[in-house]
């Protein structure tokens, strides 16, 4: 069962990053990896949030977790498409964009995790 539902969570994450990716970047443009960037940093929130939620206030079943935290949000970041991304602008000689985007990416997404957790905490 838990395998089933980390596949239907994994589909469902998968289609809210191309959406929201998409919809960043036609906003702010592709110069930079808006897109992927903006759903690492919220999913970064969501699990620092979540699992806060999940271990600490209520109780969730491991399914619910393993569909949230392992599917929904592990289809939802992008951690490969970030390196992907990273290396293309490294390739191309920006090299100065490409650090920004590793230092940026990893700064603000533990940020991100501890607001969530802190706020999982408050709740």
């Amino acid at each position: 069962m838990k395998i089933f539902v980390i596949f239907i969570g994994g589909g469902i994450g998968s289609v809210f990053r191309y959406l929201m990716s998409g919809w960043v970047y036609s906003f702010l443009g592709a110069d930079f990896p808006y897109g992927t960037f903006s759903v690492n940093i919220l999913g970064s929130f969501i699990i620092g949030f979540f699992l806060t939620l999940a271990e600490d206030r209520f109780l969730v079943s491991p399914e619910l977790r393993a569909f949230v935290a392992i599917g929904i949000l592990g289809g939802f970041t992008t951690f490969s498409t970030f390196t992907y991304e990273t290396l293309g602008l490294f390739k191309e000689g920006s090299f100065f964009i490409g650090a920004t985007n590793i230092l940026a990416s990893v700064a603000v997404a533990l940020i991100a995790a501890w607001f969530g957790n802190l706020l999982g905490r408050l709740i």
